[in-house]
């Protein structure tokens, strides 16, 4: 099975105002965008810690064989990774992203993206497995989004505790060689749709901000301005 990268480029929106006048936007530009799902999440975020132990600990809960197998082959490969647990409309996830270019493996544009559906555990126990691994808790986000199908990209409007509403503009490619070339083709969207990138360097301080507060943000409608 090939592996997936997800291109993704954000934009701070900051208030429902601007997320409203987004999407306005988008089907003016294109009346065939479809809405297709509404989701809200639990991501726990975690830093340290052993993927190869992570993997020995996890493997028993991974619903699917070849889950099994890539984490394991994962683990052995990564360098720069970003781990988190997702609980989405009550269904579980293990998901681990690694940078393909020079950009965070936390919030970059391109990332290798495994996620793997856990199955007979709940949130907290999914949690204790990766602390038994060695890694500790990074920060506890929540979120609330809503994914639109828009142009053959993902668009996906959320609203986040700390950062305010925020869009992103992905798609998922299986060749990385692809990975510039896809880059160009969301910004031009979000050309025409006249949003701004929100820059790497503000984003990994509003990251920074978030991880050493979240316990005042998490499970709030608290928003914070970092700049």
């Amino acid at each position: 099975m090939a592996d997936n990268y997800e291109i993704e480029i954000k934009c701070l929106l900051g208030s429902k105002n601007s997320a409203d006048q987004l999407l306005a936007r988008m089907h003016q530009v294109n009346p065939q965008t479809k809405q297709i799902g509404i989701q809200k999440q639990l991501n726990h975020y975690f830093e340290s810690g052993n993927l190869r132990d992570l993997a020995k600990n996890i493997v028993p809960v991974l619903k699917v064989k070849k889950d099994q197998l890539k984490l394991t082959k994962l683990s052995n490969q990564a360098r720069s990774f970003s781990l988190r647990t997702r609980q989405t409309n009550g269904k579980l996830k293990l998901i681990l992203k690694i940078s393909i270019d020079d950009t965070s493996s936390d919030n970059g544009t391109a990332r290798l993206e495994f996620e793997a559906p856990i199955d007979g555990v709940t949130l907290d126990e999914l949690d204790a497995l990766v602390l038994k691994s060695g890694f500790a808790h990074q920060a506890k986000w929540s979120r609330d989004k809503t994914d639109y199908n828009y142009l053959g990209a993902n668009i996906t409007i959320s609203f986040s505790p700390g950062y305010g509403y925020v869009a992103e503009f992905e798609k998922i490619i299986s060749d990385p060689k692809l990975a510039n070339q896809t880059k160009t083709e969301l910004r031009n969207i979000m050309k025409k749709l006249d949003v701004e990138e929100l820059p790497q360097d503000r984003l990994a301080r509003m990251f920074d901000y978030y991880n050493k507060h979240w316990r005042e943000y998490y499970g709030t409608e608290k928003v914070f301005n970092i700049r």
